[in-house]
């Protein structure tokens, strides 16, 4: 058994569950300290993961690594994304308007204020438990970038024209309804991020390649991450621009080679198709230019 990648995986289940360290742990009849000690890759009893499987309402296989990962929360996704990313040589993201982990951190600053408005509004006693997971998704953001910028992986992300354009005109998080303030700052990032990407395909460079698209969108946004030893396809419902608690969706991981070789010969048509380097940013310049 792969006890780092088991314990990495129960940190996420443990987060998909929405229950805290200490009370799985008590649970699970076991100090708290024992249970991060599991969530870093010590040991486990093959009885303890059955236990833990139980209590989280999921099957060994998942916690064993077999099978396929579903998540219902964003944390939860985000955390389990994450994990992998950090093994992982290669990213391929088709995500619509951006690629999160070359964004700026102006960027992720306005996405801060855009999750303090909504806990602001929540009714109480909500307020606390919305603004506990905007912290949660945001640290776990962090943590991403900090690992990407350490390791660099090869990124490959391919846009959509339309997509662009929508984000462009409602800025980030479009769907949420925000001050009119807030609003108009959004749509400054989002054209700052949008000339950050004109910036990258003109230079091209080292390990990031963007492609733009004008045909119609998938139904759904999907990475496929590409490690050493296996591939990983990742589908992902959760838009990281709205609130956690304004979203609903099932996110899934699975390792299957038949789940990501469709995907990636979906992948591969899509970037044949796709315009790249200058005439991309020469496209992208328009679009932008159009937006103001």
């Amino acid at each position: 058994m792969r006890f780092n990648e088991i314990g990495q995986q129960l940190r996420a289940f443990r987060l998909e569950s929405g229950l805290r360290a200490e009370e799985v742990a008590a649970r699970l009849g076991v100090s708290r300290a024992a249970l991060y000690r599991y969530e870093k890759g010590e040991v486990i009893k093959l009885d303890t993961v059955k236990r833990l499987a139980e209590l989280l309402k999921i099957s060994p296989l998942s916690l064993l690594g077999i099978g396929i990962e579903y998540y219902t929360r964003m944390a939860a996704f985000v955390e389990r994304l994450r994990q992998i990313e950090e093994t992982a040589d290669q990213l391929l993201q088709l995500e619509g308007s951006l690629c999160y982990l070359t964004t700026s951190d102006a960027y992720d600053a306005a996405l801060r204020e855009v999750f303090e408005a909504v806990a602001e509004r929540a009714p109480a006693p909500g307020g606390a438990g919305v603004r506990a997971a905007s912290e949660q998704v945001t640290s776990i953001l962090a943590q991403r970038k900090r690992a990407y910028a350490a390791r660099r992986p090869t990124v490959i992300a391919l846009l959509f024209a339309s997509s662009v354009e929508r984000f462009l005109s409602a800025g980030i998080a479009g769907s949420v309804s925000l001050p009119e303030r807030l609003r108009k700052h959004c749509r400054e990032i989002a054209a700052t991020e949008i000339d950050r990407i004109i910036s990258m395909m003109e230079t091209e460079p080292m390990g990031v390649q963007f492609g733009l698209l004008s045909g119609s969108e998938p139904s759904g946004a999907f990475s496929i991450l590409r490690m050493r030893e296996r591939m990983a396809l990742s589908l992902n419902p959760f838009r990281l621009d709205t609130h956690p608690a304004e979203q609903t969706g099932v996110a899934m991981i699975t390792h299957s080679d038949e789940a990501v070789g469709a995907h990636q010969r979906i992948a591969e048509a899509l970037w044949q198709d796709a315009l790249k380097g200058p005439a991309a940013a020469a496209r992208m310049r328009e679009l932008l230019a159009a937006a103001r």
